[in-house]
């Protein structure tokens, strides 16, 4: 069913769950506290160490990742028995019919200066910003989880549920895989997200089934001659016109080798040589991004990016040395737990606070987990309604409208009460 069509689950549904007011004011001030010390990938230590104490302050055991930032942390069973994948015929615990629902937020910043001048909670940290929303996706899990932990003490949650806070979302490959290999999936059975959208206003979100973002990974091309003068480069390797040519033909190259339906691209972002003007140089730098919007063209990718590459370097008489960085698949969302995503915002909001949405060309390292889960992303809208300005992520001036974490905290426990783990 797509999110478009009508709702199995009516508007008036009634769910336990709310959030309280006292505890959606905690939570501004904690999102707060984080955009004022936004930290890089893998050195999240502060980010780490707040989520956890109030984790810990709420009665629940969290445990930090090995690599000593993100954590994850279990709800309705114990975490150490969760994630070491024990059952009862090890001695632990019964696991769930159908797996638990993982609920995942990434906690790191980006490496560009805040531009809010205005703003009270603007970043303290120079030419550091969360500038993509973590921030929100991180109070917004912690939100739940301590919504969710109050109703398994009341008895009220029906199946277990998982918060993983993973590092290093914005580093290719992404921190996602190293989380996977310290043991966050185990026992998992669903895994769910929100991502930050200045396109939709906070109190909607947007959600599509199958692809919702693109792949996207890292090219550097170092191209080589014996350099010489601009009176002769018929004498030499003119390698300001290779790697031109490189830049130019290649993309072009490309995407006549694949599907155009699969919008595979290349994309160049920084491109280095030479030093004077009467002097061929000997060596040229150029980097930047591969996107494809289908998952199947991204694996092919490489040996058709690199086959390019060589080919027009070659005409050009250019040694070429490339270094192809892989970084993220597209994330997929699947059908079934795209519905739920539908149907517990439905069951918050009403069947109008969902909207479709496009696939996006940004890259998002939560795919890696759905290489081995069900699962699915929905948009969570961040402008304030009626609001003009035409605001983008991956900007010193984002901001986000912070009801939006209210309705981040109901579609998840929403989603957590509804899954029926099967």
């Amino acid at each position: 069913m797509s999110p478009e069509s009508e709702a199995d689950t009516p508007a008036e549904t009634v769910l336990p769950g709310t959030l309280p007011e006292a505890l959606f004011a905690e939570l501004v001030v904690f999102r707060r506290d984080l955009h004022m010390h936004p930290e890089l990938g893998n050195q999240e230590f502060r980010t780490t160490a707040a989520i956890k104490a109030r984790l810990e302050k709420a009665g629940l055991e969290p445990r930090v990742l090995p690599s000593g930032t993100g954590l994850v942390c279990d709800i309705g069973m114990r975490s150490a028995d969760a994630l070491d994948g024990t059952g009862p015929e090890d001695g632990g615990p019964a696991r769930p019919a159908g797996g638990i629902l993982a609920l995942r937020a990434d906690i790191d910043a980006l490496p560009i200066p805040d531009t809010k001048s205005e703003s009270p909670y603007r970043s303290t940290v120079p030419d550091r910003a969360h500038a993509c929303g973590h921030d929100v996706h991180t109070t917004v899990v912690l939100g739940a989880g301590l919504v969710l932990a109050e109703l398994d003490r009341q008895g009220l949650l029906p199946r277990p549920v998982r918060l993983v806070f993973q590092p290093a979302e914005e580093v290719l490959p992404g921190g996602a895989a190293e989380a996977i290999k310290s043991g966050v999936l185990n026992g998992v059975g669903r895994i769910i997200a929100v991502h930050c959208d200045p396109r939709v206003d906070a109190g909607r979100i947007g959600l599509r089934q199958g692809p919702i973002t693109s792949a996207c990974d890292r090219l550097e091309v170092s191209l080589d001659g014996p350099g010489g003068h601009t009176a002769r480069p018929h004498l030499t390797t003119d390698l300001v016109t290779a790697v031109a040519r490189v830049v130019t033909d290649v993309p072009a190259l490309v995407g006549r080798r694949v599907d155009t339906r699969a919008g595979l691209a290349v994309t160049w972002g920084r491109i280095e040589s030479g030093h004077a003007p009467n002097v061929i140089p000997q060596h040229a730098e150029i980097a930047g991004t591969v996107r494809c919007l289908d998952i199947h063209a991204w694996r092919q990718a490489p040996d058709i990016v690199v086959a390019a590459i060589d080919e027009v370097a070659n005409l050009h008489k250019a040694k070429s040395e490339i270094n192809y960085v892989r970084g993220v698949p597209p994330v997929v969302n699947e059908p079934v737990v795209t519905e739920l995503l539908r149907e517990a915002m439905v069951a918050r909001r009403g069947a109008d606070s969902v909207e479709g949405t496009e696939q996006s060309l940004g890259g998002e390292d939560f795919s890696w987990y759905l290489e081995h889960v069900p699962g699915a992303m929905a948009r969570l809208g961040v402008r304030t309604p009626g609001e003009r300005t035409v605001r983008d992520l991956h900007q010193g001036d984002f901001d986000a409208d912070e009801s939006a974490i209210r309705v981040g905290v109901e579609l998840f426990t929403a989603a957590a009460l509804l899954h029926p783990g099967h």
